[in-house]
């Protein structure tokens, strides 16, 4: 069946059909990685959005659940250049096509990905719908413009406390729509970790007294989450070491008055590289995000740079001083992606053991 994605500037591609047969409107953005679909596809950051993947060749190595980030796919729709008809993997449980059926997510093959990706280059993200039938475009189009998405946290976000996991130091983990390969990497050193929904307040969060607190990535443009900005602020007033990740970095410069903007395009794949500002070293790494931290609205006197973005040179990183407190843009767990900077876990537990000493 012969499918189109009509994007809102009227820009029309086609293609053939795959995945669950059903119309969708979501916003377009684009994901460089040439492997870890799974990941991607279950990601709660990607919620409201369909995925084009650039790299020509998606589905090659079937599906595997235990690689999952979540309980269900987020992603709204899947454009690809061509889903591979046989896949060949040990691990291999079924394939992606019918995992596309079974999750009811729409998605389309054959398209020409190169220039749609140009597309989003040139013009930055927009709304679009996956279709058979673009007959009256007028009303697509109209139809697209006026699509609002739900509010994407609050979709993703625990909806109740959960403790996962017995280990010798306690951390909460604020959920804005956390990856599962974040929760491992607590629990891997030797933490017991507290989900708690975005909705809760800094009481909340306090209650379990915590050795440490984890703001997690999320979906959406961070000024949305006025309770979370709120609660991050009182919990700025503690002692107690934070790392935020991705959103979380987000939320904890506008809960200290920075600003944040968003970006053309987005950064979306395991192929980023950083600089440390202090070493100079550079890191690859996986990121998932469309909004960044406006550089000119940070305080030096609360906080300093401690990573940049080396294509574009937004902040990836920042150091609060005189708190026990580090955020990065990207993903240290890096699932998929590599391992680069994993050792931020490290980082942090180390702040989190001279804490409890203390």
């Amino acid at each position: 069946m012969v499918g189109y994605l009509v994007l809102e500037n009227g820009l029309i591609f086609s293609g053939k059909r795959i995945g669950y047969k059903k119309d969708a409107i979501f916003e377009v953005v684009f994901n460089t990685a040439m492997s870890g679909y799974m990941e991607t596809l279950t990601d709660p950051s990607y919620v409201g959005q369909g995925v084009v993947f650039t790299y020509p060749l998606i589905g090659n190595y079937g599906v595997m659940r235990e690689d999952t980030e979540s309980k269900k796919v987020w992603v709204e729709g899947v454009i690809v250049h061509e889903l591979a008809d046989y896949s060949s993997n040990f691990r291999k449980e079924s394939n992606l096509n019918d995992f596309l059926i079974e999750n009811q997510v729409p998605g389309l093959e054959g398209v020409n990905t190169r220039a749609l990706t140009r597309t989003l280059r040139d013009n930055g993200v927009m709304r679009g719908k996956i279709t058979s039938n673009i007959k009256n475009i007028a009303s697509i189009i109209q139809e697209i413009k006026s699509y609002q998405a739900p509010d994407p946290v609050l979709l993703v976000s625990s909806k109740k406390p959960v403790t996962i996991g017995n280990g010798k130091y306690r951390v909460a983990l604020y959920d804005f729509g956390v990856k599962g390969n974040i929760v491992k990497s607590l629990l891997a050193r030797n933490a017991t970790v507290t989900l708690f929904p975005a909705t809760s307040s800094s009481k909340d969060i306090l209650s379990i007294k915590p050795d440490g607190i984890l703001l997690s990535n999320g979906p959406g443009d961070p000024k949305d989450n006025k309770i979370a900005i709120q609660t991050i602020k009182e919990l700025y007033q503690t002692d107690i070491p934070i790392l935020g990740i991705c959103l979380g970095h987000q939320l904890l410069a506008l809960a200290n008055g920075m600003d944040t903007k968003k970006l053309k395009y987005g950064h979306r794949g395991p192929n980023h590289p950083v600089k440390n500002s202090v070493t100079q070293r550079v890191y690859i790494t996986s990121q998932n995000h469309g909004y960044y931290i406006d550089e000119s609205t940070i305080n030096p006197k609360i906080a300093s740079v401690t990573y940049r973005n080396v294509n574009d040179r937004t902040i990836e990183g920042l150091k609060y001083k005189k708190k026990k407190i580090v955020t990065v843009q990207f993903h240290p767990e890096a699932c998929a992606g590599p391992q680069d900077t994993a050792y931020l876990f490290d980082d942090f537990f180390k702040i989190i053991k001279e804490f409890k000493r203390a």
